[in-house]
């Protein structure tokens, strides 16, 4: 059974309610009882005392002045009190009407000490206070009542409210309840609705935040947190898919242009060589491009399958440096290298590591003009592995350096060459770097080259290795 939260805060609200009111009663019919009891043990304890008193100024004078005192207390008393006084053989020397009748003699009260009781007398009920009284040598029992009828009359009077107005209260406060959770769930409704209006096409929308600082305002603030990073996330994308399909399209319809150029006439075996060269160099430029959207896919759904392990950078250092020299040497560029002679031990992933410095020297041949130079620099600093890739090429604009990470990013005058690639490079090595907990730091100016600079922190020697550096799981560069 599904029910509405307003409904099930109404019935919470019933529940609590109804027992509250119930202990509320229960405890005030408690209390009424007991103040009656105090009340009408007080009034009986108070004639007693006042049947000792006459007792003990009559008694000398002897059986007869007393009972003649007696009468008269007893023809003073109003609100139906009644007394019974009699001596220690059960002579009874007077005896209010009913206590006059056979049938109800009452029970020996305990020595010297008051007892209390109620029982009915001629079928009133009366509530009864008993002592024995020594006056001078002689001992009187005596017996002071009270009538409770009155009292009783109260009591189901204030009971018979109780189950008149009882449930009507209940009923009453549940509808108040209803009507309350309805008014504190109307933001709820509002943004609910709101919240339907959102889509796709109008994600730039936001829900109306109240004005009052409680959970709903936070909860609306967080939606609409939500909402700023769900347009993020859809306009990346959007952009990504928008790029992606833009840099494939254009290797697909040159594969596809040569293919069908070829198959125009017969060919010489050279001319199909030639056309099928060209079409190998293009995909393998696709192929590249696909991994490096796999790559960032991965990323993106948490599946980078990292397996960091403590390794000592240089070597690693050595080995991309070995690549980087054929390719610079290719292009006609100079580069050197200056590495730390003592091992720079850090906790990596060292395919992931070593993909993250062939992106940037990569780029810095590719975007070097020929006879200038690349130097890749190592060395320790304050507890860090600082690498430097710096280089003689076209540099950055200071506009455009903090968009370089960004995918598919590339500035308008590197587009206007032919220089290769997609813009992806950087933004798996943005990615890497972060998984590494290690920082950036880029210094270019346009036309003065560039240098990237890599912070990784560094473990001590005596750590151990967590676990054995991966396979290879990078695939080709995509800049």
């Amino acid at each position: 059974m599904h029910l509405t939260i307003r409904t099930r805060l109404t019935l919470w609200y019933f529940g609590v309610l109804a027992a509250s009111f119930l202990a509320f009663f229960w405890i005030c019919d408690l209390g009424f009882r007991r103040s009656i009891e105090t009340t009408v043990n007080e009034a009986s304890r108070n004639n007693l005392e006042a049947v000792r008193r006459v007792i003990d100024k009559s008694r000398p004078a002897g059986t007869r002045k007393l009972q003649k005192e007696l009468t008269e207390l007893s023809e003073l008393w109003a609100n139906g009190a009644i007394f019974e006084v009699s001596d220690i053989h059960g002579n009874v020397l007077f005896a209010s009407p009913p206590f006059s009748a056979p049938q109800s003699r009452l029970p020996q009260p305990p020595q010297a000490r008051v007892s209390y009781l109620t029982t009915n007398l001629a079928r009133l009920q009366y509530r009864i206070a008993q002592e024995a009284i020594l006056s001078g040598e002689e001992e009187f029992l005596v017996n002071a009542a009270v009538p409770t009828e009155p009292f009783d009359q109260a009591l189901d009077h204030f009971r018979l409210i109780e189950k008149e107005f009882l449930p009507l209260l209940v009923l009453l406060a549940c509808l108040l309840g209803y009507w309350l959770a309805g008014r504190a769930l109307a933001p709820v409704d509002r943004i609910i609705q709101s919240a339907e209006d959102v889509g796709v096409q109008n994600l730039s929308r936001r829900l109306q935040v109240p004005a009052a600082r409680d959970e709903l305002r936070r909860l609306t603030e967080t939606l609409n947190a939500m909402l700023d990073r769900i347009e993020i996330a859809v306009k990346r994308i959007t952009q990504f898919t928008a790029d992606a399909s833009h840099d494939l399209r254009t290797p697909i319809s040159v594969i596809r242009t040569d293919a069908e150029i070829a198959l125009r006439r017969p060919r010489t075996a050279a001319e199909y060589r030639e056309s099928l060269g060209r079409i190998l160099e293009v995909s393998e430029g696709t192929t590249g491009l696909i991994e490096s959207l796999l790559t960032l896919a991965r990323a993106d759904g948490g599946n980078s399958n990292l397996r960091l392990a403590k390794i000592d950078l240089t070597p690693t250092l050595e080995k991309v440096a070995l690549q980087t020299s054929v390719l610079a040497g290719s292009k006609g560029i100079s580069f050197t290298t200056a590495l730390s002679n003592e091992p720079l031990w850090v906790k990596a992933d060292a395919p992931a590591i070593e993909k993250l410095f062939l992106i940037f020297l990569d780029n810095a041949v590719k975007y070097t003009p020929p006879s200038g130079f690349v130097r890749l620099r190592s060395h320790e600093s304050n507890g860090e592995a600082v690498i430097e890739i710096e280089d003689t090429g076209i540099g950055i604009a200071p506009e455009d350096q903090a968009r370089i990470f960004d995918r598919f990013f590339r500035v308008n005058h590197a587009r206007s060459t032919s220089t290769p690639g997609a813009g992806l490079g950087l933004s798996i090595a943005s990615w890497i770097a972060a998984k590494h907990n290690s920082a950036i730091e880029v210094d270019s100016a346009l036309g003065s080259g560039s240098v990237f600079r890599v912070r990784l922190p560094l473990l001590g020697v005596s750590h151990s290795d967590l676990q054995e550096p991966s396979p290879a799981h990078f695939g080709a560069l995509s800049s």
